[in-house]
């Protein structure tokens, strides 16, 4: 087993509240923003710090956490962020850039406020859209785009509630 470590540092922290969500970029990294304006999505590379225990980063199997999904599925079959390193990442549509305070105005985010960021990129549909995508039987209703998403009824497609 490869035991290297990293050190990671935040480039910035998620603000969310009253349907308002921003993603504020820390001073020395407010540089990086330069470009991004124009690109109506970024991906954001986040860490689930409110599940970085010794158990949640012991935690490798799931028990049924889709209500249509298998009995048991492997972390790395998920999006959780529950998994031996607790690193998410998520498409944001953006509203905004305002470079100089250093604030992405998005419509959404599914982190929490005050979760930090690790890294932010563009959305380029050359590398990130695929056109024939296959998923398992279990998950094949879920909605094919991101547009979609509005409409489905995520809450009911998990087994554990918040």
């Amino acid at each position: 087993m490869d035991t290297r470590t990293f050190t990671v540092t935040p480039v910035g922290i998620v603000r969310a509240g009253n349907e308002s969500f921003t993603i504020e970029v820390f001073g020395p990294f407010r540089p990086a923003l330069r470009g991004l304006s124009g690109f109506g999505h970024i991906l954001v590379l986040w860490w689930g710090d409110r599940v970085d225990t010794p158990e949640c980063r012991g935690e490798t199997v799931c028990r049924k956490p889709y209500t249509k999904g298998p009995e048991t599925v492997g972390v790395f079959a998920t999006r959780s962020p529950v998994r031996p390193n607790p690193v998410a990442l998520s498409v944001a549509p953006v509203i905004g850039i305002d470079t100089a305070s250093g604030i992405i105005r998005v419509a959404y985010i599914d982190a929490d406020d005050g979760t930090p960021v690790l890294d932010i990129k563009p959305y380029l549909p050359a590398t990130e859209r695929v056109r024939d995508v296959s998923v398992p039987v279990w998950s094949s209703h879920w909605p094919q785009w991101y547009e979609d998403n509005a409409g489905f009824d995520w809450a009911a497609e998990f087994t554990f509630k918040e």
